[in-house]
């Protein structure tokens, strides 16, 4: 497969700037241990889950209104075999408004099937894009279901 890292996509009534806004403030959608700065460009950040697990971000790109990238500089994750297996990843969030309606378009470069995480970790974004992000533009408020969190 040509693009086989993982995608998800939403739609929302929330302009493309307010939108960028949420996704940089990730205690509203991701419902983990965060601390750094992730709104603008070279920021620096940590999200931790758990007592051991942690994942370190720099923001590489941020483009308001239009693009957000965080490449994953470090990571631990203590329930897979290759504990760093999301180092030198990146997280990329492409944004598009029309008419009032943004599309956001996220993908996972580096989370590929054939991973040891890519099944929970497709559940996992799957949940935290489709579900949480989406209720956090729409109403203001993420759905933290701890029961579906990436990586666990």
């Amino acid at each position: 497969m040509e693009n086989n890292h993982f995608n998800s996509s939403i739609a929302a009534k929330i302009s493309a700037g307010e939108a960028t806004k949420k996704i940089s403030n990730l205690p509203g959608w991701w419902g983990v241990t965060f601390s750094g700065n992730s709104e603008k460009q070279d920021d620096k950040f940590v999200i931790r889950m758990g007592e051991d697990a942690f994942f370190n971000f720099t923001v590489t790109e941020l483009i308001p209104g239009k693009r957000v990238v965080w490449l994953v500089t470090d990571c631990y994750m203590p329930w897979y075999s290759d504990k760093k297996e999301w180092a030198n990843t990146k997280l990329v969030f492409d944004l598009r408004e029309s008419d009032g309606i943004t599309e956001l378009n996220f993908k996972h470069e580096g989370l590929t099937p054939d991973v040891e995480c890519y099944k929970d970790c497709e559940k996992g974004w799957t949940h935290w894009i489709q579900t949480s992000l989406f209720s956090y533009f729409t109403t203001g408020k993420g759905d933290f279901d701890k029961s579906r969190k990436a990586g666990n």
